[in-house]
């Protein structure tokens, strides 16, 4: 039992759901994890789940009337965004083309294999795919390894020169997305034309700390805004955030990952001033106009007053 919420990207374009009306998300199973298995194991036609409304910060602006250049490099389950990405892409701005960098282990672990040949053969001219395999060997030496640093950029300087490229998308596992980072930053492309999308952290998940809150605990007045109410807290200033005491006192707040990733728990700072530990999500933009992770905020102030009516 017990409330449980994750964040799983569609793979659908927007013209896509346009023409049927569904969304389909990507779901990998994962050792220990608590909503994967339990879709795998337990999930059938007919079930119902609550669903929060689709969000997030992975995407760009497209115009049918622009020709752009772009690139995304991608592993295992990042796939999922990414062809949600390129189909609606290629399909709204008919004059741009995208390349795709894909690591797997091996062949038979390529998420969505049938869907990226039905692409290629859809858009020949406009949609060039690598793929990239740590365990089968491949006729192309650039094609066989992993994605580290020096692989990404050999693919920039001999495939798609960084001049070139107008936009780029990075999604999978860590190692792989900061190597990707790293040479896009030293091949030049500046940081404002790269969109990158994180599953997860080596950050715990678990549920809310066990910090029993008493009256000689150091903490903060906290005030939560939600739906319009106000609900006055106390905040430690260590050891809990602010999304763990509104969860602990029973607000609906919004969350899902907990490790400062999804942006699921964004919220304004109305009041006072916090400190966030991590922050993977939010722009330099939205952090000066005072949105914060809640799930990674602790005091500062002696006063804060948080908005989830302002996300």
């Amino acid at each position: 039992g017990g409330k449980t919420s994750r964040s799983y990207s569609s793979w659908v374009g927007v013209t896509d759901y346009d023409r049927d009306g569904e969304l389909r998300i990507g779901i990998k199973r994962v050792r220990g994890g608590r909503f994967s298995n339990f879709a795998f194991d337990t999930l059938q036609p007919g079930h119902t789940i609550d669903v929060m409304t689709p969000d997030g910060r992975f995407f760009t602006h497209l115009n049918a009337e622009q020709g752009q250049q772009y690139l995304a490099f991608s592993g295992g389950s990042g796939i999922t965004p990414v062809l949600a990405i390129i189909k609606t892409t290629l399909e709204v701005e008919p004059r741009s083309t995208f390349t795709l960098v894909y690591g797997n282990r091996s062949v038979e672990q390529i998420m969505f294999a049938e869907e990226l040949e039905d692409l290629k053969n859809r858009f020949m001219s406009r949609f060039v795919l690598y793929h990239v395999l740590s365990d089968d060997l491949q006729d192309v030496e650039l094609f066989n390894g992993v994605l580290d640093q020096e692989k990404c950029a050999a693919f920039i300087e001999q495939l798609l020169p960084a001049d070139a490229i107008d936009e780029a998308f990075i999604c999978g596992p860590g190692p792989m997305m900061d190597a990707a980072e790293a040479a896009l930053k030293a091949a030049g492309v500046p940081q404002a034309k790269v969109h990158v999308e994180r599953f997860g952290t080596p950050l715990p998940q678990a549920g809310v700390p066990a910090v029993e809150i008493t009256g000689d605990t150091p903490a903060a007045d906290l005030e939560i805004v939600l739906d319009g109410k106000r609900r006055k807290l106390r905040l430690p200033y260590q050891g809990v955030s602010v999304l763990d005491v509104g969860l602990r006192a029973g607000l609906a707040l919004p969350y899902a990952c907990k490790g400062g990733v999804c942006c699921t728990c964004r919220a304004k700072v109305l009041e006072g001033e916090v400190k966030m530990e991590k922050n993977y999500t939010l722009e330099e933009h939205e952090v000066r106009d005072g949105f914060v992770l809640t799930c990674q905020c602790h005091p500062v102030s002696d006063r804060v007053v948080v908005s989830y009516d302002e996300r």
